[in-house]
């Protein structure tokens, strides 16, 4: 539970009453009661406010902000201000403003503006954290702190190029072992004195799009400004951990966004939360693998949806609205993968600037009869019902997926073999296939504990971490089913290339070598051929993009390429380990080859999908608590879909019903199935 004094889902989000007056604050709490809104995120851009100049602060509108909220039984998540600097700091202390990729100082402006290893920056947001937290620590309304807002964004001034040499200092040691992992003799670059680096940007090393001439070092700079980022986070956790000792502190990270390695983040964090804005056609499997990797930040504890639009966004190319139905579907899948919370960005929608358009629970119209409100607040009467009843409820996945942002960065700065590799997208298409099969599968990092899986899958696990062949190697021997894919053990965690033939450390366990790796243009394809069947396999399928010419070494093919001066050569191979198997899928495979095939992997382990025979568009998950297990039904069609749920009863929770066998599920509709 994230915290005792409110015992069910959370529900609200982003309020700004400084934007607004007490005619409308009064009205905001009606309306409020009437939606069921029970928490609301203030104060996150109000740094301005409550500063207004270097000595001075000013708490008064929040004390009768948190006093009036408390009042009407509405909880607080209190962030920090810290998110946009006040204008009097960028003109007082220049050292607080970024500098671009391009080398061009930023003026006052925007948001995300400030450099994070300024010490101007870190100093006063430092200090008004503090404030914050000793002025109200022990306030009735408290119940979340929020730091900051959607860390994001890269610093390329003087300071950090000085902070980027100290932070190398202390991961290398010497410049011999930087000269070393970057391969510095490659052009030259040979560095003799730590003030000879200069940082990769589009003044040295790096073009627009991830385009570096030395991934080395634009690695390791991806890193370091992760990590000052989070150090401003945590000079601010720790400012509001010395006066507030039990209330949790989070910030709202943004699912698979690159710049940031949110598994070193989660450490510091105490609950994960996250902002989820899919568009209109975003394929809601990969909205349910980001909710998944939110989850599995911290080794599968609930995660806060702390913001999504009740209807439409003002940011993307087309601001679609949520269809009739969407907005209390997509919660409902939220929570179905591990959210506490429901929460909105924004309570009522701003009058001016950039998000006057971003939709909002009260609307510019300014009253209830609207199509939005209406459906917000049929929500929060569901909410209600559920009480407590899903709270800390967790996942009983068999299988996982390995995600890695830092691998991630190497692939997409990797100068070749293509420029069509998208990690996340490589990713998304095993998850898809489980998602479609009705496996639930968790996303974990490198780090985790794969003991508790039957089957851990790594797409294009291109970067081989210390230590980490040798777990997967236990992991199989002792039973397990590994799967990885082409493009996958080429380089150690400095970007160099494992020599002696890929897949580098991977090749004792998948029994294989690869001698060429072959690109194609998109829209050219070759084939995968069975040999022989395997499960629901047979015949031949589409692949794509990329073919690892491989040789087996101890492995069995089980398929080849079928064209191209490479036919016949292996194409999907397994690998007999101690007591498990480790399987290569040699090229990026069509969905028709990947969900017969995971199908296969699964039922050979034993794992079985949550409900037989899915149908399409309707997804399926599991919450486990205590003994008992929830299976939440999400129909993602326009139209009415049938679920053969089985013989056994049970009871759903949001009707009350008790079901058995095959269900009709509306279109947009949702179970929550209990059995009795």
């Amino acid at each position: 539970m994230i915290h005792p004094k409110l015992p069910k889902i959370w529900y609200g989000g982003d309020y700004n009453p400084e934007q607004w007056g007490p005619e409308e604050w009064k009205e905001d709490h009606r309306m409020f009661k009437l939606a069921g809104i029970d928490v609301v995120t203030i104060n996150v851009f109000s740094w301005a406010l409550n500063q207004p100049d270097e000595h001075t602060y000013d708490f008064a509108w929040l004390d009768e902000t948190m006093d009036r909220l408390h009042a009407d039984g509405i909880g607080v998540v209190l962030a920090t201000s810290t998110a946009a600097h006040p204008a009097w700091m960028a003109k007082r202390h220049p050292d607080v403003t970024r500098v671009d990729f391009y080398g061009r100082k930023r003026r006052f402006g925007g948001r995300h503006n400030s450099c994070p290893n300024s010490p101007t920056y870190r100093k006063y947001s430092g200090r008004i954290a503090s404030r914050l937290a000793e002025r109200y620590k022990d306030h009735p309304a408290l119940l979340l702190w929020h730091v900051s807002n959607e860390y994001g964004g890269y610093c390329y001034c003087e300071r950090c190029e000085a902070a980027f040499r100290e932070w190398l200092q202390n991961r290398y040691r010497t410049l011999d072992a930087v000269n070393q992992a970057w391969n510095t003799r490659f052009w030259g670059h040979t560095f003799y004195d730590w003030d000879d680096i200069v940082l990769p940007s589009g003044l040295s090393e790096e073009g627009e799009g991830n385009v570096s001439a030395f991934q080395g070092i634009s690695l390791d700079y991806r890193r370091f400004m992760s990590d000052s980022l989070l150090a401003c986070y945590k000079i601010e956790a720790e400012a509001i951990r010395e006066h507030s000792k039990d209330v949790p502190i989070t910030t709202n990270l943004m699912g698979t966004y690159p710049e940031l390695n949110y598994f070193d983040w989660a450490k510091e964090m105490d609950v994960i939360s996250w902002d989820n804005y899919p568009s209109l056609n975003t394929p809601v499997s990969e909205t349910a693998m980001v909710h998944d990797l939110m989850r599995g930040l911290k080794d599968g504890m609930p995660f806060l949806l702390m913001e999504q639009t009740p209807s439409q966004q003002n940011w993307q190319a087309y601001n679609s609205l949520k269809r009739p139905g969407v907005m209390r579907l997509w919660s409902y899948q939220a929570v179905a993968r591990g959210a506490d919370t429901v929460m909105f960005f924004q309570m009522r929608r701003s009058i001016g600037a950039c998000e006057k358009f971003h939709g909002a629970v009260i609307e510019h119209a300014g009253h209830e009869h609207t199509r939005v409100f209406r459906e917000v607040a049929e929500l929060g009467k569901e909410l209600q019902r559920l009480g407590d009843s899903l709270l800390d409820a967790r996942s009983d996945a068999k299988v996982a997926i390995l995600y890695d942002w830092e691998n991630r960065w190497a692939v997409e700065l990797s100068s070749g073999p293509t420029v069509e590799l998208q990690y996340v997208r490589e990713v998304h298409k095993y998850y898809d296939a489980l998602f479609k099969l009705g496996i639930q599968a968790d996303m974990i990092s490198v780090e985790a504990d794969y003991s508790r899986y039957d089957i851990v899958i790594a797409p294009v696990m291109y970067m081989v971490k210390p230590g980490v062949a040798k777990k997967l190697e236990a992991f199989t021997a002792a039973g397990g089913t590994f799967v990885t894919t082409f493009f996958s053990g080429i380089v150690n965690e400095n970007d160099r290339v494992t020599t002696g033939g890929y897949p580098g450390e991977l090749r004792p366990l998948l029994g294989i070598w690869a001698e060429e790796i072959d690109a194609l243009p998109a829209g050219q394809y070759n084939q995968i051929v069975m040999k022989e069947p395997f499960g629901e396999l047979d015949g031949s399928y589409d692949c794509e993009m990329l073919f690892d010419l491989i040789h087996a070494e101890g492995a069995e093919v089980l398929a080849e390429y079928g064209s191209d001066f490479y036919q016949g050569m292996p194409a999907l191979t397994v690998h007999a380990y101690g007591k498990g198997k480790a399987y290569y899928v040699a090229t990026s495979a069509a969905p028709g080859f990947l969900r017969p095939f995971l199908a296969k992997l699964c039922a050979d382990q034993g794992v079985k999908p949550l409900v037989e025979r899915l149908p399409d568009g309707v997804e399926a998950a599991r919450r486990v608590k205590e003994g008992r297990s929830f299976l939440f039904l999400l129909n993602h069609n326009a139209d009415l879909a049938a679920v053969d749920i089985g013989s056994g009863k049970r009871r759903d929770l949001l009707s009350g019903q008790i079901l058995s066998g095959t269900v009709e599920l509306p279109g947009r509709g949702v179970l929550i199935l209990e059995e009795v």
